[in-house]
């Protein structure tokens, strides 16, 4: 399963990349709302730092809109995909960029029959979101086994793009269940690293290792 970071921030995406773990990123017009400077040099510098896909979201509503900024951002860099939200304006935005061998990220899926729409007109990914399903008193994770399940009964080429994700045991379930992709905000990633037990055993490697040096001393 691949690893993409939810996030606008480069140096957060630097560090991140450094490590040697990203495959991928994901923004939306909210986390690049947060970032200062212009959207298209921010996006074009976190191409050149990944090397991999890196989702840029349209803000337009209509189909016609979404189809002009989404060449415009495809245009950005070669690792740019376009990413539309799931209405019956973005399913055609999607059927045209496709057909024009655009990537294109269908967004903001909370249904299995949306990312099956998604899939029929070419989508390259499709991103439902298991936290805000959470939210409401759904359980997220059932959505990613009927999309899993009904892509790989049909040989789907896009790709399940696990999003809205609060904390690693949905990491841990979207990959028990066969998601091709989690993205993941910053301090998720950061928590998929930790564990107190790793922290006492190194804690203990290092003091004896101390000791037996002290010994010889």
């Amino acid at each position: 399963m691949k690893l993409f970071v939810d996030t606008g921030n480069v140096k957060e995406i630097e560090a991140l990349a450094a490590i040697g773990i990203l495959d991928g990123v994901t923004t939306n017009p909210s986390l690049m709302a947060k970032e200062s400077g212009d959207y298209r040099q921010i996006l074009k510098q976190i191409c050149q730092i990944v090397k991999g896909p890196v989702s840029g979201e349209v803000v337009a509503t209509d189909a016609a809109g979404m189809i002009r900024e989404g060449r415009d951002l495809a245009s950005i860099d070669e690792h740019m995909v376009v990413k539309v939200p799931f209405t019956r304006e973005g399913v055609k935005a999607c059927k045209t960029l496709a057909g024009e061998g655009l990537r294109v990220n269908v967004t903001l899926i909370f249904s299995a029959t949306q990312a099956w729409l998604a899939a029929k007109v070419g989508a390259s990914y499709v991103s439902p979101f298991v936290g805000r399903l959470d939210d409401i008193g759904a359980t997220g994770m059932n959505l990613i086994r009927e999309i899993v399940d009904i892509f790989d009964n049909y040989e789907f080429g896009t790709e399940v793009l696990v999003a809205s994700v609060r904390h690693p045991i949905h990491v841990i379930e979207a990959a028990r269940m066969g998601a091709d992709i989690v993205t993941c905000p910053p301090a998720v990633i950061e928590q998929c690293f930790k564990h107190p037990l790793t922290d006492i055993g190194l804690e203990k490697f290092l003091k004896d290792w101390e000791k037996a040096q002290a010994a010889k001393v």
